[in-house]
């Protein structure tokens, strides 16, 4: 396990070193991608085709990340650099007010689920296929709309579009449902 970790350490440092430099990348590819052929070569003779491909391409994943880990570096933040530039920019503040925030917790929660759970119905119903496959990927449907919406309704400052969006979604989504009705 060692000479296959080994060698896949050192044909990702190569395929690396080939990325990184301008000119003369070809041998260090090369170099690279048969170092990661002779680890599988030598897993496969040593513990048989199905075994020794699963652990070299397992232990090769393993290299790769911590070749790549290994050359991280931690650069200082800008000091010009204002707080709303970022990545991902906050949700504007708010003014806290209890009917505001009994809204969105309605909206994040039950409504929320109510509209993920017309979504899911209404796939369950108009999809081709199989009863039991449209059940199984409805009901598979649900959580992610559900955390979707509440994802979106505590990051949105506008209330009421979400309010309007997610009330639309389970009426739309139950309608169409009935429309069909489970066949």
């Amino acid at each position: 396990m060692a000479l296959i970790l080994g060698s896949s350490a050192a044909g990702a440092w190569m395929l690396r070193r080939a990325w990184s430099r301008k000119a003369g990348k070809a041998p260090w590819r090369w170099a690279g991608l048969c170092m990661l052929l002779l680890a599988i070569i030598l897993a496969v003779s040593m513990l048989g085709k199905g075994r020794g491909t699963f652990m070299a391409l397992t232990l090769m994943g393993v290299a790769g990340l911590s070749v790549v880990a290994s050359g991280y570096t931690m650069k200082p933040a800008k000091a010009g650099r204002a707080a709303r530039e970022g990545l991902a920019p906050e949700p504007a503040e708010r003014a806290p007010s209890a009917w505001r925030t009994t809204l969105r917790w309605s909206l994040a929660g039950p409504i929320g689920m109510v509209a993920a759970m017309s979504l899911g119905i209404s796939y369950a119903v108009w999809a081709p296929g199989e009863a039991q496959t449209r059940l199984l990927i409805g009901g598979l449907i649900v959580p992610l709309a559900w955390g979707g919406a509440m994802a979106w309704t505590l990051a949105d400052s506008r209330i009421l579009r979400a309010t309007a969006v997610l009330v639309g979604t389970a009426i739309a989504g139950f309608g169409a449902a009935m429309l069909r009705g489970f066949a």
